[in-house]
């Protein structure tokens, strides 16, 4: 399953009590429908709350990167927690009871 960095990344600008400030555009500037499979990109958002602006391109793809870096870390965290229960002599299967995992 791909996970959308994207909307993830936007709700972490303009929000408050998790009302997206976003929405995506269903027509181009000359009126054509935006296609519903190429409507989520950076190029269609369209802001929907009051106050809140657009941040930059630059700002959003920083912001998925650091999405991505901590979810790998998280990863990363979990397979060393598992390797040092190893290290201590815990089987696969009393790690699983440990941590569910």
């Amino acid at each position: 399953m791909n996970k959308d960095y994207l909307q993830a990344a936007l709700t972490k600008f303009n929000s408050s009590n998790g009302v997206n400030w976003y929405g995506w555009k269903t027509h181009d500037d000359n009126g054509n429908k935006i296609p519903n499979d190429q409507r989520m990109t950076y190029a269609n958002i369209k802001v929907i709350k009051d106050g809140a602006t657009i941040p930059s391109e630059a700002d959003v793809n920083a912001k998925i990167q650091e999405l991505k870096d901590a979810e790998q870390a998280a990863i990363d965290k979990k397979a060393s927690g598992k390797q040092k229960l190893k290290d201590l002599g815990l089987d696969d299967a009393e790690i699983k009871a440990l941590i569910g995992a």
